[in-house]
């Protein structure tokens, strides 16, 4: 790691504010009197989400990131105030050094040199931010460079000059998670389907439902969100998308189907009712879920896909093609050769919208700038889980329309009766 810098945060009077000056309970102050929610009015007191978007500034820079708490044993029944603080700090730093289990404390030199070791940095390469003369001080003396936290411009401006990093704290992109920061976790729904999902946070839990052509990396930024909140987070790969494996049946993908099999890995997962979230074919099977298996959905939510009553009068692909937005899905009714990069695939949807046209992937030029909004690490995950396993299952999703629509119309419609946001 010899090209790296680190950033050291004490975590009384900077993570944590143990006096008015402290440079995040100003910014603390400062969102409220933009009239914005921090996670402090939902979580723990004492705690900002300021700290977090910092933190993930600099990690989208490739800087590492450390706390390093005085920090007691707590070993009463009141503890879980502790455990959540070190949990949340412990999912979006690269190290969270308590006294308590070191054998040090700050400001003792022993306790900067363990930090710097664990990092795999010298003391050249970080810097010590602190509310406290005495760890300035002491820090210095260690070899870092220190900021004392008493002026919010001003400290960040130091930070900047020293990562190179134009710290923009209240406009900081929210927490994101990789996938190798979360546990992943295979339920076998039957031989030949598996559910493939990541997992973080404990509460009641959310089940996070992508849509076309994403995987569960769409939901990086609510995963880690909705776990700080203080819910159980689910976020699976959908049938036959990335590590969800299934046969390529067209009938494998109807919404009856899918919303068995959801119910099967819910049974397996030991969890009796779920609040769902989808997007695109995701907020359809939500909807499918809410309606013919409301006992098992305590609320819904869908996003970009409205709750659709059936018409028995009208067939899907009549109301289909009354709607030339929808194009698009006559292109992807038979196989098709996708005679595109997969790269610009993802690229497309990302910049596009639909209309009127021979395809969804023709028409465009070949090469597009990559949108804002995905990284070239996110495209390349992307990428990645459909060059090896391709479209085709994907795309099945919207191949049984009519099989759909006769289920549904054979089933008594009623009220969605759960709570419902769209």
């Amino acid at each position: 790691m010899a090209g790296n810098k680190a950033v050291l945060f004490n975590f009384w009077g900077v993570t944590v504010s143990s006096r008015p000056e402290s440079v995040f309970h100003q910014l603390e102050k400062l969102h409220m009197a933009r009239r914005h929610v921090t996670m402090t009015t939902k979580m723990i007191q004492g705690t900002t989400d300021l700290i977090v978007g910092l933190n993930v500034n600099l990690w989208f820079k490739g800087i590492l990131t450390a706390v390093l708490a005085n920090h007691w044993l707590d070993d009463s029944a009141s503890g879980h105030a502790p455990a959540g603080l070190l949990s949340l700090l412990g999912g979006h730093f690269d190290l969270v050094l308590q006294s308590c289990r070191s054998g040090h404390r700050v400001p003792e030199t022993a306790m900067f040199s363990s930090a710097l070791h664990h990092l795999g940095v010298t003391s050249q390469q970080a810097v010590w931010l602190d509310a406290d003369d005495e760890g300035v001080k002491a820090a210095e003396a260690a070899g870092m460079k220190a900021i004392l936290v008493e002026n919010l411009d001003a400290a960040l401006d130091k930070l900047a000059d020293f990562t190179g990093v134009q710290v923009q704290t209240t406009e900081s992109p929210p927490p994101t998670c990789s996938p190798d920061q979360l546990p992943h976790g295979y339920v076998t729904i039957r031989p030949g389907v598996t559910t493939h999902f990541v997992e973080m946070g404990s509460g009641p839990p959310v089940l996070l439902c992508h849509g076309f052509p994403e995987s569960w990396y769409s939901w990086r930024y609510q995963i880690p969100a909705l776990a700080a909140a203080g819910f159980r987070v689910l976020a699976l790969d959908m049938k036959g998308y990335g590590e969800s494996t299934a046969p390529p049946d067209i009938q494998e993908y109807s919404q009856e189907q899918l919303c068995k099999d959801l119910i099967i890995f819910l049974d397996k997962m030991s969890i009796p009712q779920v609040t769902l979230v989808g997007h695109d074919w995701g907020g359809a099977l939500v909807w499918s879920m809410a309606q013919y298996f409301p006992e098992r959905v305590r609320a819904v939510a869908s996003l970009n896909t409205p709750l659709f009553k059936v018409d028995p009068k009208v067939s899907p692909f009549e109301r289909l093609n009354a709607l030339p937005v929808f194009d698009y899905q006559n292109y992807f009714q038979k196989p098709v050769s996708l005679k595109v990069a997969c790269k610009n695939v993802f690229i497309k949807h990302y910049v596009t919208n639909t209309t009127r046209c021979p395809g969804l992937f023709v028409g465009l030029p070949e090469q597009i700038p990559r949108s804002s909004m995905l990284t070239e690490a996110d495209l390349q995950y992307y990428v990645s889980q459909y060059k090896e396993r391709g479209f085709r299952r994907p795309l099945n999703w919207y191949r049984n329309r009519e099989e759909t629509w006769k289920w549904m119309c054979s089933r008594p419609f009623g009220k969605v009766c759960q709570r419902v946001s769209i």
